[in-house]
């Protein structure tokens, strides 16, 4: 009985100095992938990019014209995976004008949103 007792105390407190301490995941922020930054288009509305990429972590107090989206990831197994990534965007008037960060952008990014409807417009009031 004795050494029962003796055992199982010497197991418990070598396991509590074991390596082998499971620690999880965490992942942080906001994650985007590079398909739903490929559809934003210069001139869209602070609504529409919401609607593609969520509510920003950050919005600047003092500027309400930045948004900005952060994902961090830290493994609970190695340092190797642990993972930062950025995506600023900026807006004038409600529109969404420029975007940096850690995402590469279309190649439609630079061209409004809206250019269509707007030439459309233009071509019906010159024939009237």
């Amino acid at each position: 009985m004795l050494f029962r007792v003796a055992a199982i105390t010497i197991a418990l407190s070598l396991s509590a100095c074991s390596s082998w301490v499971y620690r999880i995941d965490i992942p942080q922020g906001n994650y985007l992938e590079q398909k739903s930054i490929e559809k934003l288009q210069v001139g869209m509305t602070k609504e529409q990019v919401k609607f593609i990429l969520g509510s920003p972590v950050v919005v600047d107090a003092f500027n309400q014209d930045a948004w900005h989206y952060v994902y961090k990831f830290k493994s609970g197994r190695s340092e190797k995976f642990n993972t930062k990534k950025s995506f600023v965007l900026q807006f004038e008037e409600d529109k969404l004008v420029d975007a940096s960060g850690d995402f590469e952008l279309s190649e439609n990014f630079y061209t409004p949103f809206n250019a269509p409807a707007e030439a459309e417009e233009e071509t019906s009031s010159f024939k009237q």
